[in-house]
């Protein structure tokens, strides 16, 4: 090896480590491709408190909701990769976008550096308190009976609350009519008040309206049952395995691509230990997500294996022309 490489390569590797100790050197500011007041708004801002500790720096929230999360994450993808436009994403704009509709304004695979996958979201299927279904056999026959007629909300078109809505809907064949909203909050409202029936939503928003009985749980879409409500059974418990009732919900930190690698390394480090860290453990309890913590690498293998699930879902529930 010449010289000339040799000084190129220590020069790099310098640069590279004066980068990461003057990062981040101005306010950081975390792009969240959804409204205020949902799930993930909650995390991103409880996050964006614990970078800022951490990092030493101030870390702003800025909500960019529309189009499924596309907008927000359009925005990061053309940002500049310097470490100061990082997105927090919800599964929609990461998962599903690509399967849903013909144009996506960003490849999740060219165009965003994945940091890390901090947790899931666990869906609950819920009904308002009205709905006379006590399980999801008695829902499902309530549903049947008023064929046609009713109608369901989701926390927006493209999420994966829309996505097993739809292919509930079409598989047990429902005829409902879906009510997208653009954001949890405003969809845990209405079905609080009886402007839709029954929906798939996350425990944050809906759990005040849980325990005030205006929202009944019928079933939680995971594995196993989880802890902020011990007595609901999962779907599989309920009699419905069916593996799109367990779809991807991953919350999902990333960068423009190009972001140079010591500054992805040192941000992947510092969310992926916030993650593992007591207050945001009791964080994610309190909004019933499940620890699903990885890094990039373990973030793509993750993102091929259920890729064709995805697909599946949306073929069978006809939500790409939802």
């Amino acid at each position: 090896m010449s010289l000339k490489i040799l000084a190129a390569i220590a020069v790099l590797g310098c640069s590279n480590t004066v980068l990461a100790q003057n990062y981040p050197v101005r306010p950081i500011t975390i792009v969240v491709p959804a409204g205020p007041g949902g799930g993930t708004d909650i995390l991103a801002r409880s996050y964006a408190e614990a970078l800022s500790q951490r990092l030493h720096q101030t870390v702003i929230v800025e909500n960019k909701s529309g189009a499924s999360g596309q907008i927000g994450t359009q925005a990061v993808a053309r940002a500049a990769p310097d470490g100061y436009t990082i997105l927090f994403a919800y599964s929609a704009p990461i998962y599903y976008a690509h399967h849903l509709y013909p144009k996506v304004p960003y490849n999740v695979k060219n165009d965003l550096a994945i940091i890390s996958e901090v947790a899931e979201s666990v869906l609950i299927l819920v009904t308002n308190k009205d709905v006379p279904a006590t399980n999801v056999a008695e829902f499902l026959q309530w549903a049947r009976d008023g064929k046609g007629k009713l109608s369901y909300g989701s926390i927006g078109k493209g999420s994966a609350s829309h996505l097993v809505s739809a292919y509930l809907n079409e598989t047990y064949d429902l005829d409902m009519t879906h009510v997208p909203y653009k954001s949890e909050g405003p969809f845990a409202q209405d079905l609080a008040a009886g402007v839709v029936p029954w929906g798939i939503g996350t425990l944050g928003p809906q759990n005040p309206y849980i325990q005030s009985g205006k929202i009944k749980p019928l079933a939680v879409l995971a594995n196993q049952r989880i802890s902020a409500l011990p007595d609901v059974p999962t779907m599989t418990e309920a009699g419905y395995p069916d593996e799109q009732f367990r779809a991807p919900t991953g919350f999902v930190f990333a960068a423009p691509i190009g972001t140079p690698q010591v500054i992805l390394d040192l941000l992947t480090k510092e969310t992926l230990d916030i993650a593992k860290s007591g207050p945001m453990q009791a964080r994610f309890a309190q909004l019933g997500l499940e620890g699903a913590q990885s890094d990039a690498v373990q973030f793509h293998k993750k993102f091929e294996t259920v890729d064709q699930v995805i697909k599946k879902m949306v073929d069978i529930s006809g939500a790409a022309k939802d």
